[in-house]
């Protein structure tokens, strides 16, 4: 049995349900609502499995205005973003911080969001999760301008 090669340990990747995947990557969604805070740094945007697409996300206006005439890919790597940072909604005065946010969540915010030109396949995990090598080759093929920006990645 091989061991699986990972990709730089400073770059994880999170798994968002269908739509809202699709809203970070085609739309202005900067807020992604968590249960807790998220460390900064750079992210690869994963679509989680069909099977775990938010339905009832659809019928929201803000949600199907954003996602008209864009495909709901799954159980692929869609982006790369940064987070910036995250804040408790109960922090929030005068009104939310977005039109994304929701109350009761840390609301992580994310910024420098670069859509893949083609979805690259791979299954996703809870939490922050280790990016298999090959899956970060594809991506940095894809967005060869974020090697200038990633340091750390070997030509």
């Amino acid at each position: 049995m091989t061991a699986t090669l990972y990709a730089p340990d400073w770059i994880r990747s999170i798994t968002i349900k269908q739509p809202w995947t699709a809203c970070i990557v085609h739309g202005n969604k900067r807020i992604e609502n968590r249960p807790k805070a998220w460390p900064p740094g750079w992210y690869l945007l994963h679509a989680g499995a069909d099977s775990g697409m938010d339905r009832a996300a659809l019928c929201n206006p803000l949600v199907a205005r954003t996602i008209r005439d864009h495909p709901l890919h799954s159980s692929a790597v869609l982006a790369v973003a940064r987070i910036t940072g995250s804040h408790p909604s109960h922090t929030e005065t005068g009104g939310p911080c977005s039109p994304w946010a929701q109350p009761g969540c840390f609301h992580v915010q994310l910024d420098d969001v670069h859509a893949l030109p083609l979805p690259v396949p791979c299954r996703g995990a809870l939490g922050p999760w280790r990016v298999p090598l090959p899956v970060f080759e594809q991506v940095l093929t894809q967005l060869p301008h974020l090697s200038a920006t990633f340091p750390e990645v070997t030509p």
